[in-house]
């Protein structure tokens, strides 16, 4: 397959994504407009780091003047979910070549992940190059939405708490088009559990990846039940 038919393949696929990283990419280059960060920067940023929870975090943590030990620790320690990505993608990438498969990895992101898993598992006629121009078509309308954000930030008087939800609202959007079995409920009604119990608890910034992962244990745990059920029947 050529790059062109790839690209003519996987633009429907990502264009949701494309457009929801339009609308919070915008806040995101706001943020880093306050920080210093020019629209020329906040491009090069995006492009190469594109990590918007790392990106918001980065840019509220330094804007709270948190110590650069400290913010560089929390922001990793948010990203180690890619090594989740990269375990259950992987087998689908074990014979790309090398350079794709390098692209790919360094331009996945939570939604791309999941758009591109579930094409791959569903059997349908993917691979890698559709995969990877799905990643990178989105990487640069990211890229593009914080550089404007950046560009017409100080412009702009969007309330601190618009541009938080922002974040949170394309989550919202790709859950509610999940399909909705035993799996996905368990998934998010423990996720959201797990997440307000941290936060009362103190868990801080910490919650809603510790939350995460006890919803992604807790569908595994239904999801092998279910199986073994199955092959018992």
């Amino acid at each position: 397959m050529s790059v062109r038919d790839a690209v003519r393949a996987a633009l429907p696929v990502a264009l949701p994504i494309m457009l929801g990283y339009v609308a919070i990419g915008i806040p995101c280059g706001v943020l880093a407009a306050e920080v210093g960060l020019s629209p020329l920067a906040a491009l090069l940023l995006s492009a190469t780091f594109y990590s918007g929870a790392g990106q918001f975090m980065m840019a509220s943590l330094a804007l709270s003047g948190t110590p650069v030990a400290s913010m560089i620790a929390s922001v990793a320690l948010v990203s180690t979910r890619q090594l989740l990505y990269s375990a259950a993608l992987s087998p689908y990438l074990a014979r790309a070549p090398r350079p794709l498969a390098a692209l790919f990895a360094a331009t996945v992101t939570d939604e791309s992940f999941g758009v591109n898993l579930e094409r791959f598992a569903s059997g349908k006629d993917w691979d890698e190059r559709r995969a990877t121009a799905v990643n990178v078509a989105s990487m640069l309308s990211w890229a593009a939405a914080n550089a404007l954000g950046a560009a017409v930030g100080p412009a702009l008087a969007i309330p601190t708490a618009v541009m938080s939800f922002a974040m949170t609202s394309i989550f919202v959007c790709l859950l509610a088009g999940q399909r909705w079995d035993g799996v996905t409920v368990t998934v998010a009604v423990v996720s959201v559990a797990g997440v307000i119990a941290l936060k009362a608890l103190g868990a801080g910034s910490l919650a809603v990846l510790l939350g995460a992962l006890l919803g992604i244990v807790a569908g595994m745990v239904v999801g092998a039940r279910r199986r073994s059920g199955g092959e018992r029947a």
